[in-house]
């Protein structure tokens, strides 16, 4: 066996599209017999999902990825899958470590079980009630002299839907330009150059995105653009379009966390809670936020007519997902004792690059903004008015599976990564 150790890259992309389009009918009233979508024996393991939830919550606490001074976006989800594809082909004590790192306890959960969780996952979110709004999809690029292993394909494939493509890694800006295009083509031209430096010993490459595209069920009175002040921080203000909209909402005022919460149901079977802290409560409440809050939100949600502003916003955040995973410590795979000889016994392998890239926008239908602040003076009396207009927090869940597809925190609407 050759002394020099090949080379792994893990790329997790991310695309969240948030539109503001009414629709016509509230989930509420719709029949339950129409949104059941014959899902329901298909269900994610509730215990799966609950661990994929508390490893959300660790990631987000723990992780030195995140800036208390910048935006926070990531999909723990796609973290979650593609660190159980590479366990997949990882063994002794390497393996051990992706799993305990990501909180599984094999003797309450088999491996085989927590896979073919996954499986009806993946399963779920290529029904064609979800795509196009959602869903998830891996692919494993290999070098074209790399022999994988059976067993390792036959998995990726069965079970996280993995398309494998052979490459000519040896040429490494042709292979680094034929995945940027797929990842590319993948995320609708919004994720590009996600790759950019290939190694020249890298011998496969391991891809996981999510995509989610959804619009609010919500149905609107108005909606206009109109430009007011976000205030970052006690020192800093900036101009942003903000979304004005009057109807129906399903609002939270959480007296403990000192702050409000809004949850939206989206076309897609996507929940999204949105938390809007007190001035200068950003950290208070992001440590103490926990799984136990999500729970009680629908239980006291209420609905209330009001007016909304919302920053018309687009945010992309790119992380070495290192730093992320050394968070769960898991760090042999990145290492030259890294055992990976379940993906191919041609050569010794090492993960050497992993990187997560995300893209958040909230997008509308109103094109042309308009200066004239009046509009937030004509409000309804009757209507209670929220504005979205400081460092506020977001969880996106998928609805029938519970597992949260995109977390982060807007700190700075007008600035990415």
């Amino acid at each position: 066996m050759p002394s020099s150790v090949s080379q792994g890259v893990l790329l997790l992309a991310g695309l969240c599209c948030l539109f503001s389009g009414s629709q016509p009918q509230d989930p509420l009233e719709m029949d339950v017999d129409e949104h059941d979508h014959d899902h329901k024996e298909h269900l994610l393991c509730y215990r799966v999902s609950y661990i994929i939830i508390q490893i959300t919550f660790t990631l987000y606490h723990k992780s030195d990825s995140w800036s208390k001074q910048t935006n926070v976006l990531f999909s723990p989800l796609s973290i979650i899958a593609s660190s159980l594809m590479l366990s997949l082909g990882a063994k002794n004590n390497t393996h051990d470590q992706i799993l305990e790192g990501l909180n599984f306890n094999l003797t309450e959960t088999p491996e085989n079980f927590i896979h073919e969780c996954f499986q009806q996952l993946t399963y779920i979110l290529h029904l064609p009630d979800h795509t196009p709004q959602l869903t998830m999809d891996s692919s494993l690029f290999t070098d074209q002299k790399l022999k994988l292993m059976d067993k390792f394909v036959e998995d990726v494939r069965r079970l996280y839907h993995s398309k494998v493509i052979a490459l000519n890694f040896k040429d490494t800006q042709r292979a680094q330009n034929q995945i940027n295009e797929y990842v590319e083509g993948e995320t609708h031209g919004k994720i590009g150059g996600l790759v950019k430096e290939m190694e020249a010993d890298t011998d496969f490459a391991l891809m996981n995105y999510i995509f989610f595209q959804g619009k609010w069920y919500d149905d609107f009175e108005v909606e206009r653009i109109v430009e007011q002040d976000f205030h970052v921080n006690s020192d800093t203000t900036v101009k942003v379009p903000m979304i004005h909209r009057r109807g129906r909402f399903f609002l939270y005022r959480d007296l403990d966390l000192s702050c409000w919460v809004m949850v939206q149901h989206y076309m897609g079977d996507a929940t999204a809670f949105f938390m809007l802290p007190d001035q200068g409560k950003v950290q208070e409440l992001e440590k103490t936020l926990n799984q136990r809050h999500f729970e009680n939100i629908l239980q006291l949600i209420d609905i209330r007519t009001a007016d909304l502003y919302f920053p018309r916003l687009s945010i992309a955040t790119t992380y070495d997902l290192k730093t992320i995973l050394s968070t769960l410590g898991i760090t042999e795979v990145f290492s030259k004792e890294a055992d990976l000889s379940g993906v191919t016994q041609d050569a010794p392998l090492k993960l050497g690059k992993a990187v997560h890239k995300t893209v958040l926008t909230f997008e509308d239908d109103v094109t042309v903004p308009t200066r004239n602040t009046s509009w937030s003076k004509r409000d309804s009396p009757q209507n209670f008015s929220i504005h979205f207009n400081r460092p506020f927090l977001f969880v996106i869940k998928d609805e029938y599976t519970n597992c949260p597809l995109f977390v982060g925190k807007v700190v700075n609407p007008v600035t990415n990564d």
